[in-house]
């Protein structure tokens, strides 16, 4: 009931304080009752859906849709509300000085407000109310093929050259475009790769989630050298109530059945050889292992039978891991493939210039490539989205790795 009560009285000061930046623009009837109707309608939407939120089913559509309306609306509304209070504060300032000095001529304590002060909020609030706009429409489909030449001394003589192709993060309960998602299926075709990557997340929490893409995603070529998959921490339907263990349970058996329904091999702590010419490398693949999610990942179980010497792709859903696990484990893992963050699905990418998500602050791996003493992770954005259904500035991502045997030429 106390979150109800605050989240309602956030709701008031926010909606106060942004009208009073489109009364001291405007002194039109007609627009301020049609934003004042639009607003009350738009919030009694949300309340209601939130209302209506049911811990057995989880997210869907109607969540979805919800979540990004709430951004939507209440995103701008705070930068408003910001730009209003400062100029209260402002206001009261300048009140008291007037006061005190005596030369308060137009009888009231408070200057009035300063259109400037509101055009410029409401210009300013423009940005990420159409940006996220943008990302529900256009960004959440804007696929990126990005491409990484890695080198590695100890890389065999045969796989110099290799070539891997890494998606993440499907999320399949949240598409809603099969014209788009055919469209990521063939540019993951065009990237004729020796082997293909799947490191987890293939729903956000029910297998039948997948069931309307399992053709479309058939139509992913096979690779000559296999295409394998991990487990991600949706894949575990650990967010949501389920009616019994058993019920769980089975969603879980369905999930693990989703990846090779789609024709991947699904690594549950094991590891696997690929032989190229005389030589060879392992692919490992742990279970989900997160430091705040569900830790079920084995490195031990996984490498069993490895040493430092054999050259090691570990597939690994939650980058958390490679930190406090993997980066400096004795087994030297050459490259880790990861997942999971999305970038938070919004953020500032402009290459060699700057890469800033508010998910850099939660982990320290959080997008692209990482290294320590030679050994290397790399964390794909995700091809799909969860939670807000869109992206703005980190764009959902094809990764197609060329691994060569050297040293990197600076």
């Amino acid at each position: 009931m106390f979150r109800w009560i605050f989240f309602i009285l956030f709701v008031a000061i926010i909606e106060v304080y942004a009208f009073q930046a489109f009364r001291t623009i405007t002194k039109s009837r007609w627009i301020l009752v049609a934003y004042q109707v639009i607003s009350l309608a738009a919030i009694i939407y949300i309340f209601y859906q939130l209302s209506q939120f049911d811990r057995r089913v989880g997210q869907n559509t109607k969540t979805l849709l919800t979540f990004g309306l709430l951004l939507l609306l209440f995103v701008p509304k705070m930068i408003l509300t910001f730009f209003m209070l400062l100029e209260d504060v402002y206001r009261v300032f300048s009140g008291v000085i007037t006061h005190f000095m005596g030369d308060n001529d137009n009888g009231t304590f408070l200057p009035d407000r300063r259109r400037f002060v509101s055009q410029l909020a409401l210009v300013i609030a423009a940005i990420p109310f159409t940006s996220l706009l943008y990302g529900m429409t256009k960004g959440k489909y804007n696929f990126r093929v990005i491409k990484q030449t890695l080198f590695f001394p100890d890389l065999p003589e045969d796989f110099d050259g290799f070539t891997i192709t890494q998606i993440s993060d499907v999320h399949s309960g949240s598409f809603d475009d099969a014209e788009k998602i055919q469209y990521a299926v063939d540019l993951i075709n065009e990237q004729k790769t020796d082997m293909m990557l799947f490191t987890g997340d293939i729903v956000n929490t029910h297998a039948t989630e997948m069931h309307p893409w399992i053709e479309t995603f058939n139509k992913i070529d096979k690779h000559e050298y296999g295409k394998y998959a991990v487990l991600g921490n949706h894949d575990y339907g650990e967010y949501i109530d389920w009616p019994s263990q058993a019920a769980k349970d089975e969603n879980f058996e369905g999930i693990k059945k989703l990846y090779g329904d789609i024709g991947f091999d699904l690594l549950l702590n094991q590891h696997t050889k690929i032989k190229k010419g005389e030589s060879e490398i392992a692919i490992v693949g742990v279970e989900n292992w997160g430091k705040n999610f569900k830790q079920a990942g084995d490195l031990h179980k996984a490498s069993e039978g490895l040493t430092a010497e054999d050259f090691k792709i570990l597939m690994s859903h939650d980058p958390s891991h490679w930190e406090y696990e993997v980066k400096n484990h004795d087994k030297h893992f050459q490259l880790t493939l990861s997942g999971h963050t999305h970038g938070l699905q919004f953020g500032i990418e402009i290459p060699g210039i700057i890469q800033w998500s508010p998910v850099q602050y939660v982990y320290k791996q959080w997008a692209g490539l990482y290294e320590n003493v030679g050994r290397y992770i790399y964390v794909n954005r995700g091809l799909g989205f969860h939670a807000y259904p869109g992206r703005v500035g980190i764009w959902p991502e094809i990764t197609v790795f060329e691994l060569k045997k050297g040293e990197k030429v600076a």
